[in-house]
């Protein structure tokens, strides 16, 4: 027996009081939580509610009684659709002071600890066009917005190139202009687009596993130098040889051009090699006269210019002073090792994925630095006192994991070392928060630095540096 629907209520004239976690805003309604996108502080809205749970509602507007003065008009036309900036309605200052909020929020509520004064998050130079890397996907059929299918009539709904609608992974915006990353973004995805319309290309069905032209990842790097990977769902080589000598010949400015043929039911392509079609197999990222190279699958900060500024956070929470040895703990390709590497004795770095090992090294070579040395591995495993006796008992540890945080057994691992200072940079503070917690009994929280790496969005990144007690 199917289950009955909810008889969920209308609130009407709801004030909207504060920003919340993953871009929403939310107000009160009886004593409870009530969350709604696309609405800013000071708003008054009338609410449908869509889901309601034991301690919060969640629900989306149906009228605005009353727009903020805080509201500013996004500049978009994809805002509201599309997942990825929904905080273009509030001032960048306005974002700012709550990223700032949430991390003081976090730190405190989970950690529990006791904090200085928070800084203010460090602001994004650039706000539009800041993005390195995107990666976008074809579709059979584009999204129709609630609104053009409410419109009725003649609705064209052809293939789409654009990105995932949230929460729907085989549902696909077309996008016409995107805000994030530079040209020739834009101008490339749609050429693409045309020129396999054009040819009757077909476009990849998720559900059905069918389709040619599957998706496209654009590179675009501090440099000037670009790289595109057009990723095809079947082996089609006379169709494949067309669009990318027609990519080639449309724009030379390519640094470096490759295609994927992927097969498989999912997306990555870290199991797969990409073939080098035009150009040279890497494009280089600069930092402070270094220079790192960027593969088809290597990764980098996407916000090159922020990562700079997060970067130089890192080190002077470190406190390097020359005579240092540094852990660099989840270096990835090394670029927080090899950026820090001129003011210490001896840098080590350490990372699961043996790929990125690989091109750390690379990048210490390219920049001429001889004092890194570079691990893959288990953490906890590399880390066991035979790794320090040979390596040296660190002075400084950067921590720079993944948004799940650090393993209880790492942290472990990390109090035993005992280094004199521990610099922990995160993308999540709510697992930064808790990590704090455990590693509280043996060092004080010092100096406490949000990060805005991704203007217009919820996200925040946070540099912590603490001292042994």
């Amino acid at each position: 027996m199917a289950r009955r629907k909810q008889n969920y209520p209308l609130i009407e004239g709801l004030e909207i009081t504060t920003l919340a976690a993953e871009g929403k805003a939310m107000g009160r309604w009886q004593d409870q939580v009530v969350f709604v996108p696309m609405t800013v502080p000071g708003d008054l809205v009338d609410v449908q509610i869509r889901n309601r749970r034991r301690r919060f509602m969640e629900g989306t507007v149906v009228r605005y009684v009353h727009r903020s003065p805080l509201r500013v008009e996004p500049f978009c036309a994809h805002f509201g659709v599309c997942g990825g900036c929904k905080w273009q309605n509030l001032p960048y200052a306005e974002q700012l002071r709550f990223k700032t909020e949430q991390v003081r929020d976090q730190l405190a509520r989970i950690g529990k600890i006791e904090l200085p004064e928070i800084r203010p998050c460090l602001a994004s130079a650039e706000t539009q066009f800041y993005r390195n890397k995107l990666e976008f996907t074809f579709a059979p059929r584009r999204w129709m917005t609630y609104e053009e299918i409410a419109a009725g009539g003649d609705i064209d709904a052809g293939p789409a190139l654009g990105f995932h609608i949230p929460n729907l992974f085989d549902k696909v915006l077309d996008i016409e202009k995107c805000w994030l990353q530079p040209e020739p973004s834009n101008a490339l995805r749609n050429e693409i687009k045309r020129f396999a319309l054009e040819h009757g290309y077909s476009f990849h069905n998720i559900r059905e596993h069918a389709g040619l032209m599957r998706n496209l990842i654009v590179r675009t790097a501090s440099t000037g130098e670009i790289m595109a990977i057009v990723v095809f769902g079947e082996e089609d080589t006379p169709r494949i040889e067309a669009l990318m000598s027609h990519v080639a010949e449309r724009f030379p400015q390519i640094t470096s051009l490759f295609y994927v043929v992927n097969t498989k039911w999912n997306d990555s392509l870290a199991d797969l090699t990409p073939v080098l079609y035009r150009g040279k197999d890497h494009i280089f990222e600069q930092m402070e006269g270094l220079r790192f190279k960027v593969g088809p699958k290597s990764f980098y900060q996407t916000n090159s210019a922020q990562a700079y500024e997060l970067y130089k956070v890192a080190r002077d929470f470190a406190a390097l002073t020359g005579g240092e040895t540094l852990y660099d703990l989840y270096t990835g390709t090394g670029t927080i090792a090899n950026f820090c590497a001129a003011r210490c004795v001896k840098v080590v770095g350490v990372e699961y994925v043996p790929e990125a090992i690989d091109d750390a090294k690379v990048n210490s070579a390219l920049n001429g630095i001889g004092n890194t040395r570079f691990y893959a591995g288990d953490m906890k495993a590399v880390l066991d006192d035979a790794f320090v006796a040979a390596n040296g008992r660190p002075d400084v540890i950067i921590l720079d994991p993944p948004r799940a945080g650090v393993d209880q057994p790492v942290i472990d691992v990390i109090l035993r070392a005992a280094p004199e200072r521990i610099v922990y940079v995160s993308c999540n503070p709510a697992t930064q928060a808790r990590d704090l917690a455990l590693m509280d009994g043996a060092y004080r929280v010092e100096a406490v630095q949000p990060v805005d790496m991704f203007p217009h969005t919820h996200h925040v990144e946070n540099v912590v540096k603490l001292v042994r007690r």
